[in-house]
Order: C-alpha cells, then structure tokens, then sequence
C-alpha cells in the first residue's frame, strides 16, 4: 500500500540530512525526496556564501543557537570523514564607528553564553590577521570555517541510501487517517506513512496542500552578491557588526574554498520565491506577499533600512561604499557581479521576523517552516531533530 516509510519535500540540505538522519536512526526505513528541480540543493543551499557559521549571534537557548554550535562541529567531521574540501579559518566582527562597539561587545558576551572561543582585538591586532581591513575594534571567531554544501548535500543523499525522485512538483496533498498520497506535477502518485516539509522558499505552500494553516508566509529576500577581482586583499572572513533588529548580517567576505572571495549580500525584496535577479517576476507569488498583512507591516516599521539596501541593489557605486567601511582599499572596478541567492525568510501576520528555527507537526507531518541561515551549519542536528518527529509518527 505504501511506498515508502516517510516522504521528504525538498532536496536542499535541511531534506537531505533528514532522509540521512531517518535511515540511521531507524536502519530499513524506507525514505524518499521529492524535488522539483532536475538537480540537488539548487535554491539556498546551492546559493550561499558556503560560511560553517559558529553560533555567535543566536539568543543561548535557542534552536538556532544549539544547532550552529553543534552543527558546525558536526559539518567539520563530516565533510572530514567524506573528503569534502572544507577550512577552520576563523573569522573577524569589526565595528567601524563608535556605535558599534556596544553591539560587538554585546556579542563577546553572548559567544561567550553559547560556549564559543571569543578574541577581542584592537586595531592593530586586526591588521595581524587581516593587513587591509581597517576598524575601530573586533573579535575573531576561530570556529568558523567554509565548505562546499552542495558537495554536502550529494554526499548525504548517497549515504542516505533514500530513493531521490527528480523533477518532482507537488500539487497535491491528500492526508488521510491511513498516510499521505502526495500526486507532482508529472502526475506521479507517491503514498506514505508520514510527510516530511522541507521545501524552503515554497513551505509555506506546502502546508496549506496539507490542510494546516502555518500561521506564517515565506516571505522571499534576495542576496546579491559580488566578488573581488584580486582575491589577495582578503585572507580569510569578515563581517561587519550586526543589526540585533534584523535577521541579515551586513556585507561581508568571504574567501571560498574555491580561493574566490565573495562580498555580499544585501537584502531586498525578491519578486518571486525563486526570484534571482529584478527580471524575475511571478505575478501569483508577488500577490501573495504582498496580500499577507505581515508584509506591510515589515515595510512600515523597517522601510529607512529597506531603502538603503534597494539603494546599494541599484547603484554599484553604493554597494562599493558599504564595502570600503571594512575594506578601504576597493574600488568599483575590483567587484565583478556573481550569482545571487534568495532567502526563505518566514514572517508571521503581524510583520514579526521569524528568528529561530520553526519546526511544527501536524498529522502524520512534520514542517520545517522557517530553516534560513545558519540552517546548512545546522543541518545535521536539525536533520535528526525532524526525523525523530517523523519516527515518533509512525
């Protein structure tokens, strides 16, 4: 009757380490993805800046904060035991004006909370390890790394040994007492015992074909991204000092593991869930954020912050300037154009940022609603905090 055990939508990272999780925690069952694209981790996985974040900024006792600080020890080890290039570099916050420097030692304390090694630095010590980068004051992370998460993510589908049905669209969810019957677009049928929700940027979606009100939408934001002609000027990983208020984390480099140093990104509104640059424009999708009240509410209250990130979109030149506060010595001509990702952002009716991981269960279902960055650090122990919902379903 069945034909697998649990279905998983969603072939990015967060889905993978699920089917991964399931088969080892239970050995013999049966595990199938759905993905709708003809490839694996082609959205938010296949599109960031590759970063092993280290947990620093996350509240301590948050999901977010456990599953960075465990994650990115796991990812180390298994990219380690599979021979996915990865690198423990470490990484600079640095304020560059005095107000500024509360935040930065706001998030010594809070590194500290959630149990990551924190060194302070002045200017000077900030030149040892970054000779080009200017600033008042920072901190280096040392437990922050990159790696290749798309090699991650097809290293995790084999092991998994789940069977990966590409090119595979749901349309429709029928959940009866009995299981799931999950038809795509091709019309295939797939049933199953329990359902899986790990579809990004179309979530959202997903619950309501299940019948569950997620009480949130996905609201799409687009990350542009640039990166430096002459990689020399940057040795390893810098970031400005965050805005508590928001979920982004400013224009930083990155050096690669591919040796290529990226900058970015910014945060502007993307018109369509998979809408990569401002061609991209799926008229449904922009009406359904902008018919969910939480949307309005964001522009009303974060608009002046809105509008400088749309300024540095448009203009080269502004995009430049915001980098030359951590970089002084780059120019418009140092930054070639590189491809953008979109962020999954969940955002609830009342205009609030989702800021932690949101996982939900329903019946024979589990949801994976808001999974945004550090999830790809933390995919590994989310993976295993979904799949033990799953089993618990069975």
């Amino acid at each position: 009757m069945f034909d697998c055990d649990v279905l998983v939508i969603g072939g990015g990272i967060v889905g993978l380490s699920t089917a991964y999780a399931l088969t080892r925690a239970a050995p013999g069952t049966r595990v199938t993805v759905l993905e709708k694209e003809h490839a694996l981790a082609r959205h938010q996985t296949g599109r960031n800046s590759g970063v092993i974040h280290s947990g620093i900024y996350y509240r301590p006792g948050s999901l977010k904060a456990r599953f960075a600080v465990e994650g990115a020890a796991e990812m180390v080890k298994f990219c380690a035991e599979w021979d996915i290039p990865y690198e423990v570099k470490g990484k600079l916050v640095v304020a560059t004006a005095r107000e500024e420097l509360p935040r930065l030692h706001a998030l010594v304390q809070r590194g500290r909370e959630n149990g990551i090694p924190v060194r302070e630095l002045g200017p000077a010590q900030i030149s040892e390890y970054e000779p080009r980068v200017r600033g008042l004051a920072a901190i280096h992370v040392g437990t922050t790394g990159v790696c290749d998460y798309g090699a991650v993510s097809e290293r995790l589908a084999e092991a998994s040994g789940a069977r990966i049905l590409y090119g595979a669209e749901v349309t429709v969810i029928d959940r009866r007492p009995w299981g799931v019957a999950v038809r795509t677009a091709d019309g295939r049928v797939v049933r199953a015992r329990v359902l899986v929700n790990c579809a990004g940027l179309h979530c959202d979606r997903i619950a309501l074909l299940a019948g569950d009100d997620p009480g949130m939408r996905i609201v799409p934001f687009r990350g542009e991204y640039y990166e430096l002609a002459d990689p020399s000027l940057v040795r390893g990983l810098v970031y400005p000092v965050p805005d508590p208020a928001f979920p982004f984390l400013g224009v930083h480099l990155t050096r690669g593991i591919d040796g290529g140093v990226h900058i970015g990104p910014n945060a502007v509104p993307a018109l369509a869930r998979e809408g990569y640059g401002w061609s991209v424009v799926r008229p449904r999708e922009l009406g359904a954020t902008l018919a969910w009240p939480g949307s309005w509410s964001i522009a009303r209250a974060h608009w002046r912050y809105g509008a400088g990130e749309l300024h540095r979109s448009l203009s080269k030149r502004a995009f430049t300037e915001a980098v030359r506060r951590l970089l002084p010595v780059v120019e418009e001509s140092d930054l070639r154009r590189a491809a953008a990702g979109v962020r999954a952002q969940a955002v609830l009716r009342d205009g609030t940022l989702v800021d932690d991981f949101l996982i939900r269960e329903a019946a024979r279902t589990v949801h994976v609603l808001n999974a945004p960055s550090p999830a790809a650090t933390a995919s590994l122990p989310i993976g295993r905090e979904v799949a033990g919902r799953a089993l618990a379903l069975l």
